[in-house]
């Protein structure tokens, strides 16, 4: 069998001082996209020394855009699948290899990654914890990280998904959107790391009102679903 086809997408605002052992991990295996969306340091020139591709937005849209903007640039050129992760090193690189091997297993169109939620912080913990399950009820199959950014998109879900958000709730409408379309979400174990001295830009009031809407739209969709797959009586 031929190597599947997979690019490294890393969506990257102001990660100069981060993103160049990201890269570099990836040198002698996969391609590397960083899509760059709008920083002010130095991420753009780093990424370019290092050998990445780079796809500059001039002015900061959202992760979600970001994404949208290397998912699109991927499908354009062929590829089989995208691989993301964050441009901060709190994805581990060397564990890419999991994602490929669950990939070629064909034991997913989306594989995400499951973090262990006992080695977070504890004010992350419970809300990853409360949003995962509240997910999973308004889905009605179980969903073990409903946030997670280390992924492998197959080009079968890329192609079929609809993907329209913009900030962090995008990893949960792909997931809400992968499962309205009956596709299959595969998961992998790995490392949770923190402490890498990075600012969250997760605000807790008004994200949280944005990932309740989330929740509650997914289940109107899923009840849609039940009700276009009911024969008439």
């Amino acid at each position: 069998m031929s190597r599947p086809n997979i690019l490294v997408l890393i969506p990257a605002w102001n990660e100069a001082s981060r993103i160049r052992p990201v890269i570099e991990a990836f040198r002698d295996s996969l391609p590397v996209l960083v899509v760059d969306d709008g920083s002010s340091d130095d991420t753009v020139p780093t990424a370019r020394d290092v050998g990445a591709n780079v796809v500059v937005h001039p002015q900061n849209m959202g992760k979600g855009v970001a994404l949208s903007t290397g998912f699109t640039w991927a499908l354009e050129r062929g590829y089989d699948a995208v691989l993301t992760l964050d441009a901060d090193g709190q994805h581990d690189p060397e564990e890419a290899p999991k994602f490929i091997e669950a990939y070629e297993r064909e034991e997913g169109d989306l594989i995400i990654g499951r973090r262990d939620f006992r080695e977070m912080p504890l004010y992350r913990a419970f809300g990853n914890g409360v949003g995962t399950w509240m997910l999973s009820q308004a889905l009605g199959i179980r969903i073990y990280d409903n946030q997670c950014g280390y992924r492998l998109y197959t080009r079968k879900l890329l192609e079929t998904v609809d993907m329209e958000r913009t900030g962090f709730e995008f990893e949960v409408e792909v997931v809400v959107e992968a499962v309205a379309a009956d596709l299959v979400i595969g998961w992998v174990d790995i490392r949770t790391i923190y402490g890498i001295g990075k600012k969250s830009y997760f605000h807790p009031f008004h994200d949280s009102v944005k990932f309740i809407d989330m929740v509650w739209v997914a289940h109107k969709r899923v009840q849609e679903l039940k009700n276009e797959q009911t024969p008439n009586a």
